[in-house]
């Protein structure tokens, strides 16, 4: 029998832990457990009724085939109106492309910049598969350490002491994952000169746009002056409350077009064709008020959460001003998260996130915990963590 042969780059990927602890909250469930879910970026609402509806439709009138590697056209130019109606930016349809989830945008982008060995500066803690993408691509991910008071976001500052001579690219996301904090737009605005004065790309994660609660949404392409070396990757799964239908989009400068259409013709062929369909329907006034609606409960829920937390010595020490995460430091009540995550779920029946998942920058001293279930279950929650903690067990 032939010796298992991987590629050098698996020893940097890891398991993706929020799945882990989630496989692991099913199985408890299944002996009969009520296990209260706080551990996956996933909404809890259902995908809006118009949407299904699209996609119901397009099952019985459309041919399923392939579409455009980059996508229906219709739902391009939707996207372009999008971005016109809601933040007065003006974009050809032609420079969004729509992929197999933001996912895949992230994998098309690193795809298209990244050579051996190029570096691409990233904050830590920061989404875990970001890294992944760029050692897939055989790049190196630069972890830059973020703290509370940059609200957990690279600055500018980041940017200039971190970038290298083999740095190409620099990753932000606003809202954060898995913090939900924002950038503010000067920062980004010189987060941006920093980056173009070096020569290099910047990517920006803008999955969690619309969930912001303290602001109103906006994006770095109205906020830039120019975006000629700017990529923008966003998702119809966290605000159009879409995971399942495995759906994003980006926005990339007009002279990478065709060498992305390349890349996903070769790595994905075309997005998911019903997918596309049902995607038309979020722009709908109808749908649009129904996520506006979801946006005002989630802010509740944030409402709700961070003082209850507070209450059992969970700090926050960075306010989450968008996308559904607390991102808390549990050090006052345990020395290792992962430890006490792993007794939450076991005891209290609570799934909640390690910060191992985020990267190496104390990982121990923090939890993500998702607000993606009602008041009253996140109530339950607080209530049995906070019993956990005064037994002991």
């Amino acid at each position: 029998m032939n010796e298992k042969r991987l590629a050098k780059r698996m020893s940097h990927i890891k398991p993706f832990q929020a799945m882990e602890i989630q496989s692991r909250a099913r199985a408890l469930e299944l002996t009969g457990y009520d296990v209260i879910h706080m551990e996956i970026g996933e909404p809890d609402f259902g995908t809006p009724l118009p949407v299904i509806e699209a996609g119901k439709r397009a099952l019985d009138e459309q041919p399923m085939w392939y579409t455009p590697a980059l996508g229906l056209m219709p739902l391009r130019e939707a996207i372009a109106n999008f971005y016109q109606t809601k933040y007065g930016v003006t974009i050809e349809p032609e420079r969004v492309i729509v992929t197999a989830g933001s996912s895949a945008a992230l994998l098309l982008t690193f795809a298209a910049l990244v050579n051996d060995g190029d570096e691409v500066l990233m904050g830590d803690p920061g989404y875990p598969c970001n890294r992944h993408f760029v050692r897939s691509m055989d790049g190196v991910p630069v972890q830059v350490p973020v703290g509370a008071a940059s609200d957990f976001q690279m600055s500018a500052a980041d940017i200039s002491t971190h970038w290298g001579t083999r740095s190409i690219a620099a990753l932000i996301a606003s809202p954060a994952n898995p913090t939900g904090t924002l950038i503010a737009d000067e920062e980004l605005r010189r987060i941006h000169q920093q980056v173009t004065q070096r020569g290099g790309s910047l990517v920006v994660d803008e999955i969690y746009q619309g969930l912001t609660y303290d602001t109103a949404p906006s994006t770095a392409l109205s906020i830039l002056d120019h975006t000629d070396n700017v990529f923008i990757v966003n998702s119809f799964s966290k605000y159009f409350h879409m995971t399942g239908w495995r759906l994003g989009w980006m926005v990339v400068p007009k002279a990478y077009v065709k060498e992305m259409e390349t890349l996903a013709q070769n790595l994905f062929i075309a997005p998911s064709t019903p997918a596309q369909y049902a995607a038309m329907a979020v722009f709908l006034p109808e749908t649009m008020a129904t996520l506006d609606a979801r946006r005002g409960e989630l802010k509740k829920r944030r409402d709700f959460l961070i003082p209850a937390l507070e209450a059992i010595d969970f700090q926050v020490p960075a306010k989450p001003g968008g996308a559904f995460y607390v991102y808390a430091d549990t050090s006052t009540v345990a020395e290792d998260s992962f430890h006490l995550s792993s007794t939450l779920l076991e005891t209290a029946h609570v799934a909640m996130t390690p910060g191992r998942d985020f990267g190496v920058n104390h990982p121990e001293r923090y939890m993500r915990i998702a607000y993606t279930q009602p008041i009253a279950r996140l109530a339950d929650a607080v209530d049995r963590v906070r019993r956990s903690l005064v037994t002991g067990v």
